[in-house]
């Protein structure tokens, strides 16, 4: 299970490593399994838009059971039917990195991570660190990206 106290450690390391990389201000959601935001930041500066992308990555990701790079090669070749998955998933869905999958040691998918602001594989970068700093697995669709 993705408490609060992890979901929250999760943000606070993401935009630690941003601020150590010097990059523009991010915006953070964290989702459980079930979709649910357990824990959200959003930096000064952001845009309008962010925190429902930042929502939508994490969203986008735990619908199609992949990380968002996994969605982005996929709809690289399948266009349509990513637009058409967006639609049933009323635009929450975003196809590029940035979306990471939260796994527990037994691979189970707990949540994930939604990360705006930055180039889309800085996004990533900063889940990924945020997903480390707890002791679970990061699953960015790099895998299956590459099948």
């Amino acid at each position: 299970m993705l408490d609060l106290a992890k979901a929250s450690a999760i943000v606070d390391k993401a935009l630690e490593q941003a601020r150590a990389l010097k990059l523009p201000p991010l915006t953070v959601a964290v989702l459980d399994a079930a979709g649910c935001l357990v824990s959200f930041k959003r930096e000064d500066g952001t845009s309008l838009l962010r925190p429902d992308i930042a929502q939508a990555k994490a969203y986008g990701a735990l619908a199609m059971g992949m990380g968002s790079r996994a969605i982005a090669a996929r709809a690289a070749v399948s266009p349509a039917f990513i637009s058409a998955v967006n639609a049933l998933a009323g635009g929450r869905l975003i196809p590029v990195p940035g979306g990471v999958l939260i796994r527990s040691g037994d691979k189970a998918i707990i949540g994930a991570v939604g990360i705006t602001g930055a180039p889309s594989e800085q996004d990533e970068a900063c889940a990924i660190a945020g997903i480390m700093s707890v002791g679970l697995t990061a699953d960015t669709g790099a895998e299956a990206a590459t099948k």
